[in-house]
């Protein structure tokens, strides 16, 4: 990894007269989160229909509604699989060049088997230390994780047996097949001194940002799939309408099983045919450093909910507390916690099949990214705000009141410096990215505003553009 460069590289000249169209369209997202209703009303409908198609034994409505683990397990495939078919049938992404594939090369079987042998090697060799990582890391052996770690055991077999067929196939069409898994393939088998021209570090460390991205993200979205959508499938709207709080909060969690259902399915469906494959990891320290803080195992100890370095929920009941027995305010202010769930959701249905955190798989200029470069992150910071209210203490302390929201600034702030970093990666790594960067700086709603209030407060002049080389991602 390298250190993140002491300013952004050059954005173009000037701003674009138009946004640069996106690399996902629309249709994408709005096609998985059509297949993940379908699944949705049909799990929470199973009793009815099981008794109308006259199922017996394991299959009958006695087993209730399919509200269990391996239920939210299956809505991945009801929503990727309607991604997928629109991003091949309607968007044909399969032919585009940023796959790497040219479907009129079909190489001979004999010439491209030697080459899928090593990348099978280096992708199982990859696979292994990643089971290794995962045997010897104890948070992956408790509490929800236990049901991600069932879920990959079961997996890897699998996974190697449709691997064989897949990669064979493919390696017949790639116009450089020589990619990270053949280079570490290369090297496992050279054990790092035999055929060392056949991978190079740069290429090594490119292959395991990648899938150590894909390993620890991945991992950690299977084991939060199953209580949200128990409590979606089980809920009964109807009950809770006369209650703002509790049909708020069920509002929130099925956005938030929409975020997590969809995101997952980014993480695991990275398939040159589908465009979806992560072109590269970020290289920067500070990158990595500023994203794991916000996950598992590290965000426990730093922006836990209590006595961790960055608490800011000490003494603070949140907002229905403070609404209470007002129920107008109780609906207005949920309304707003609603919304901004909302755009949090929608930043990652507009992703498609290529969400996942520090990574470069494309540039997304539709959605909410029409009118800030980092909605989620904005909506996601603000509903912590408007939700906890660190501000209001029970405890009637002063100093817990200035505590809670000094450090909710500072995790403000983490996600600030995430942003900063994202953008160092992708204006380092595509052209239409540093386009769209330069655009949303002139005209984008939210991130103009933002721009011309950081000058006036600052008195800072607008920044002179000139054509200049990107910094460098590897």
């Amino acid at each position: 990894m390298t250190a993140l460069p002491t300013a952004h590289p050059a954005t173009p000249s000037a701003a674009p007269a138009r946004l640069p169209v996106s690399d996902v369209s629309t249709g994408v997202g709005l096609a998985g989160l059509a297949g993940l209703f379908v699944w949705i009303a049909f799990c929470r409908s199973y009793p009815e229909i099981a008794g109308v198609l006259g199922l017996a034994g394991g299959l009958s409505g006695e087993r209730g509604l399919l509200s269990g683990p391996y239920a939210a397990l299956a809505a991945m495939l009801f929503t990727a699989a309607p991604m997928a078919l629109w991003s091949v049938l309607v968007d044909k992404v399969h032919l585009r060049p940023s796959t790497g594939i040219d479907w009129s090369l079909k190489r001979p079987l004999p010439e491209t088997l030697p080459l899928s042998v090593v990348k099978l090697v280096g992708l199982w060799a990859t696979w292994a230390l990643l089971a290794a990582f995962y045997g010897l890391a104890r948070w992956y052996w408790s509490g929800n994780y236990l049901f991600a770690m069932e879920v990959l055991t079961v997996a890897i077999l699998p996974l190697v047996t449709l691997s064989v067929p897949y990669v064979i196939w493919l390696d017949r069409y790639l116009v450089e097949p020589r990619d990270g898994c053949f280079q570490f393939g290369a090297f496992v088998l050279g054990g790092g001194v035999i055929g060392r021209e056949q991978w190079d570090a740069a290429g090594l460390a490119k292959h395991w940002r990648a899938w150590a991205i894909k390993g620890f993200f991945g991992a950690f979205m299977i084991s939060i799939l199953p209580p949200g959508w128990a409590q979606i499938v089980e809920s009964n709207p109807s009950q809770l309408i006369g209650d703002p709080y509790q049909f708020v909060m069920l509002l929130v969690t099925l956005l938030f099983v929409i975020d997590v259902q969809i995101g997952t399915v980014g993480y695991l469906l990275t398939l040159r045919p589908l465009d979806s494959h992560i072109r590269s990891g970020n290289p920067f320290l500070a990158g990595w450093l500023a994203a794991l803080m916000c996950y598992p195992p590290f965000v426990w100890g730093i922006i836990g909910p209590s006595n961790s370095v960055l608490s800011y929920e000490i003494g603070t009941p949140g907002w229905a507390h403070w609404f209470a027995g007002n129920d107008t305010l109780l609906w207005a202010w949920g309304a707003i916690l609603v919304v901004l769930t909302g755009i949090y959701a929608w930043a990652t249905v507009v992703f498609g099949i290529r969400f996942s955190n520090l990574t470069y798989r494309g540039v997304l200029t539709n959605g909410p990214y029409r009118f800030t470069r980092h909605p989620a992150y904005l909506s996601k910071n603000l509903f912590w705000w408007a939700s906890v209210l660190p501000f209001l203490v029970t405890n009637g302390s002063l100093a817990d009141a200035i505590r809670n929201s000094f450090f909710l600034l500072v995790v403000n702030g983490i996600y600030y410096w995430r942003a900063r970093t994202e953008e160092a990666h992708l204006l380092a790594e595509d052209a239409k990215y540093r386009e769209y960067h330069a655009w949303m700086e002139k005209h984008g709603l939210i991130t103009a505003t933002l721009i011309r209030l950081k000058r006036l407060v600052t008195g800072a002049p607008a920044p002179r553009r000139t054509e200049t080389h990107a910094f460098p991602a590897e």
